[in-house]
């Protein structure tokens, strides 16, 4: 049996919600922001647990547009993961402020809070804290910092729709959260879109100026604003899906202690940490090998996808080659990306499909053991 990394079609119970979605706005005639979008954008606010949703075009633009709207840029510092996908790095970029990284935990392989204090400088104005692969930072010791020195806290939730962190939903827990719906999300659009959330008042309005031309009727602009507004139909299709996003979670949940459950034990491969205080919305299921390349191939050789995030850590990339660093630079996150390994997961994995998966990793252990 071929085992997909993920499957993005949407099931068949799905289809007529996904269809009458579609005739609706179609119908409507309303095609950029109103009420789809508004719609939208309140389920998903208190889903969250806080005041405001502002749909986006991605969740590149929803970072980049918090970091915009608290008047962050130029001669600015930011703090960001060490260990992320790389358009946490751009937002900060593209707002004009320098990334400053920092390590992770090598445990959680999130942001490490005990490393934060070391990177703060007189021009920091924020931490950027990613909830990588679906689970939560230790956002109370990052929050009380950033109270502290007086710092904005944005959590980057786009591989996170869904997790807990101590008992709250993430994408409230900071200043302000950056959402993306790229497919592949656990709660995915069936094409680009994003969202900001959070309470507050002047952020919210402030966003919702910058991502229309910074316009709040048409052709008065108040602001240098840009393009960025979440379609109607995306919109539509999302608030469809968020009726499905807790059950889907689950079955990732479960998927993964299936995955925990055959593979404890198995000779060196590291399988995801989860502190008591994380309820991970198991994006991906991430383990670690030292032999990657090889379990890789073996995996693929029996027709099991996989893939890696990321093989290249943001310093090291040709995009950020103006700020000097060298491999060494920050060794923990270049280690794991020299030996993570993603394994299938989603809502539609079934349990023979995981079995397969631990018994193919089980094989490959037996037979590098035995050679």
């Amino acid at each position: 049996m071929m085992v997909p990394f993920l499957d993005l079609r949407p099931s068949a119970g799905l289809q007529s919600e996904l269809d009458a979605a579609y005739r609706r706005v179609m119908a409507s005639g309303w095609y950029i922001l109103g009420e789809e979008v508004a719609g939208f954008e309140e389920a998903f606010a208190a889903y969250c647990g806080v005041r405001y949703c502002v749909g986006v075009g991605n969740g590149l633009d929803a970072l980049h547009l918090i970091l915009r709207a608290y008047a962050i840029g130029v001669g600015d510092e930011v703090i960001v993961p060490a260990n992320t996908y790389i358009a946490t790095w751009l937002a900060v970029s593209h707002a004009g402020a320098r990334v400053v990284p920092v390590e992770p935990d090598p445990r959680t392989y999130n942001l490490d809070p005990g490393r934060i204090a070391a990177a703060i400088t007189p021009r920091t104005r924020a931490i950027i804290a990613v909830h990588l692969y679906g689970q939560p930072a230790d956002m109370t010791p990052i929050c009380e910092l950033a109270q502290q020195r007086g710092l904005k806290v944005v959590e980057d939730a786009a591989q996170a729709h869904g997790a807990r962190y101590r008992g709250r939903r993430v994408g409230g827990l900071g200043d302000a959260a950056g959402w993306s719906f790229y497919p592949g999300k656990n709660l995915g659009a069936f094409g680009d879109a994003g969202a900001v959330t959070t309470s507050d008042d002047q952020l919210a309005q402030r966003l919702r100026l910058l991502r229309n031309y910074g316009s709040q009727a048409k052709y008065y602009n108040e602001v240098k604003g840009m393009n960025s507004r979440l379609d109607p139909l995306q919109a539509a299709f999302l608030r469809v899906k968020l009726r499905h996003l807790d059950e889907w979670n689950d079955r990732r949940s479960r998927s993964a202690q299936r995955y925990v459950d055959g593979l404890g034990g198995v000779p060196e491969l590291t399988l995801p940490f989860v502190p008591d205080w994380a309820e991970p919305a198991w994006h991906l299921f991430v383990v670690r090998h030292a032999q990657r390349e090889r379990l890789q191939q073996h995996l693929r050789q029996v027709g099991i996808d996989t893939l890696i995030h990321y093989p290249v850590p943001p310093h090291l990339s040709e995009a950020y080659a103006d700020y000097g660093w060298r491999a060494g630079a920050f060794p923990i996150t270049e280690g794991l990306a020299q030996s993570v390994l993603s394994l299938p997961i989603g809502p539609s994995l079934e349990r023979a499909a995981s079995a397969q998966v631990v018994a193919a990793l089980r094989t490959f252990a037996g037979a590098s053991g035995a050679a």
